[in-house]
């Protein structure tokens, strides 16, 4: 099992399935039932897109994998697992996770077939290997999971709601990844990758972190103006933008000075639970203004 997981990358794995639930209570009526089959068959279409795609991506990097100390015990370079059998499993879960998806929508099973081609083969093939920011246009299929869970009830998604969710989603990934990035520069320059750190220096890396992290953060305080959220939001989520904010500000100190692997985790782990609060707090805010009101309306009755 464990075998599997790595193979699968179940850790993000879980994370998208956590970002389309997030999608999929914000778009579902307040005055419908909850239905179990329709909300497995999205999350089982997720989870099988997802899976199969990052075992695909694993066969296709196999070679860039052996060549980075950090990846070396994943479980191709290990040969703990074959090229081929990465490739049966990666493609039928994708299979499979596009007949889930078609169960839902036409809108569910094109967001995630196009998930999939962005990212293991524009992503996967181009922009990460040939363009030192190629984790802009990258994070496009890292933001689209929430979509999919939005789009499961509401198939028109070029609304202000789903928009926010996405764009949210989109901004997170770049502070998100450049920091994992220049933790581990040296590997990715082992690798072959042209990440930004490699290009162009941390320095200057950590200037484009700025720009993406202050418009995250005030994309996430911004979402009373797009979404049903209303004033708790801003009890739940401001105390994280302070965090985010400040933990950046202590990373960027320490890349001037020269320190940066000693601050990189607590800004890292910090901006990953945010993004969770910021999707979560609005789904809260909303489904509790619901429930308090349908007590008034008891009460009153």
């Amino acid at each position: 099992m464990r075998l599997f997981f790595d193979l699968t990358k179940s850790g993000i794995v879980v994370f998208v399935l956590v970002t389309g639930m997030a999608g999929y209570a914000m778009s579902q009526p307040l005055t419908a039932d909850w239905n179990w089959v329709h909300f497995l068959t999205t999350m089982a279409a997720l989870y099988f897109l997802s899976s199969g795609s990052f075992a695909i991506n694993q066969a296709q990097e196999v070679h860039i994998d052996r060549g980075m100390p950090r990846t070396q015990g994943r479980p191709l370079p290990s040969k703990r697992v074959s090229e081929p059998q990465a490739w049966i499993l990666g493609v039928g879960f994708v299979l499979i996770g596009a007949i889930a998806a078609i169960l839902v929508n036409q809108t569910v099973f094109w967001l995630g077939i196009g998930t999939v081609f962005l990212y293991n083969v524009t992503y996967t093939l181009w922009w990460k290997r040939h363009w030192s920011f190629g984790a802009v246009p990258g994070a496009i299929p890292g933001a689209t999971p929430v979509l999919i869970g939005y789009a499961a009830h509401q198939p028109f998604i070029a609304m202000p709601e789903p928009i926010y969710l996405f764009l949210l989603m989109f901004l997170w990934q770049m502070p998100h990844f450049w920091s994992l990035a220049i933790r581990f520069k040296e590997d990715y320059s082992l690798g072959g990758i042209p990440v930004l750190p490699v290009r162009i220096g941390t320095e200057r890396t950590v200037f484009h972190m700025a720009l993406y992290a202050f418009a995250y953060v005030a994309t996430a305080a911004a979402a009373p103006f797009f979404t049903s959220a209303g004033w708790a939001y801003g009890l739940l989520t401001l105390p994280f933008a302070f965090v985010v904010i400040w933990q950046f500000l202590k990373f960027h100190r320490s890349v001037v000075e020269k320190h940066e692997k000693s601050r990189w985790l607590p800004f890292f782990l910090w901006t990953n639970f945010s993004i969770l609060v910021f999707l979560a707090a609005p789904v809260v805010d909303r489904w509790a203004r619901h429930a308090f009101l349908m007590y008034q309306v008891g009460v009153g009755e």
